[in-house]
């Protein structure tokens, strides 16, 4: 996927007031509109500066665009870090008026399905006129944090417009209660911490949506979890008890005789807790150890004698 430079496609700076973006586009906008531009790649360049500008005119949006850094040229190949939206607060969220279907790929991963617009952009936003805005944010926590709960304080990111008409980052820290069983994508609702209400108006609500940090050792897939396990030749020909990590600690492990690699051991109801808990499945990978030293090779040579073994048997050859 190429890298948009949305600043370089209005022809701004990245320090341009939202007053300069919007005289920019609206300059662009008269000059590549397909009805009455003469430029050979008018429409293109028409759905280009439309895509620019849907950013750039947001202040939150452009604020989130920048964090991706200045180092990123036009046309590069690019892929979002997965987490480069963590922590960044967001007011309601989803598009102002514009063909978002016309967008690119680049657009869509930052902005669209998955993207910050919140998973409650297209309910009401204010029920009462005088009731704040809910805001949205994504945030990290550990796996180990839904087995057991906890609190936690987290860092939030939000954007104001200084008296210059620039976005300026701004941070706020809140302490949040990680309820025990959380899942990914789960919302966590923080009543009347989003923005402030009008007059005597209510503050509307904070959603946190939930993301698993990347772990070491386990994988998750809703409510279950897996571990890639490595394991012995023997462990696996002959069976063995050994220990296995789980995220509330080591277990006992049994592994039947002749087990194979990639085969899975169910350890039921030690995934993400719930009602109704997930389960905790261990793979087997066969580790093998090195030939590199005398006894070592001996033992091969003497197992390639003891069987018939050929791994390839299955493939006619």
């Amino acid at each position: 996927m190429e890298f948009k430079d949305y600043y370089e496609i209005m022809g701004v700076k990245r320090d341009a007031t939202q007053d300069e973006i919007k005289r920019a586009y609206r300059k662009l906008a008269r000059k590549y509109h397909p009805d009455v531009s003469k430029e050979a790649d008018a429409e293109v360049r028409f759905k280009e500066v439309g895509e620019a500008y849907e950013v750039l005119k947001d202040p939150e949006k452009r604020t989130a665009y920048d964090q991706l850094g200045a180092n990123w040229k036009a046309g590069q190949d690019f892929r979002p870090p997965p987490d480069w939206d963590q922590g960044f607060e967001f007011h309601g969220g989803g598009y102002t008026g514009a063909d978002a279907e016309q967008f690119s790929d680049f657009f869509e991963d930052l902005f669209g399905r998955g993207g910050p617009r919140g998973g409650y952009a297209r309910q009401a936003r204010r029920e009462f006129h005088a009731r704040g805005e809910d805001t949205y944010a994504k945030v990290l926590i550990d796996l180990e944090d839904a087995y057991q709960g906890a609190t936690r304080t987290l860092t939030l990111k939000h954007t104001e417009l200084s008296p210059e008409g620039r976005p300026q980052l701004k941070e706020r820290s809140l302490n949040v209660r990680i309820p025990k069983g959380v899942r990914q994508g789960q919302h966590i609702r923080l009543a009347k911490q989003g923005s402030p209400g009008i007059g005597k108006g209510e503050a509307g609500d904070l959603y946190l949506e939930v993301e698993f940090r990347p772990h070491p050792l386990f994988k998750v897939e809703g409510k279950d979890v897996y571990l890639d396990l490595p394991v012995a030749p023997w462990e696996a020909a002959l069976g063995a008890t050994i220990k296995a990590p789980t995220p509330t600690g080591p277990v006992d492990l049994k592994i039947p005789a002749n087990s194979s690699g990639g085969r899975q051991l169910r350890l039921k109801g030690r995934g993400i807790p719930a009602k109704a808990p997930g389960d905790l499945y261990v793979v087997l990978k066969i580790a093998l150890p090195k030939a590199d030293n005398e006894a070592a090779k001996e033992a091969y040579e003497a197992f390639e004698q003891a069987t018939a073994f050929n791994p390839r048997a299955h493939l006619g050859v």
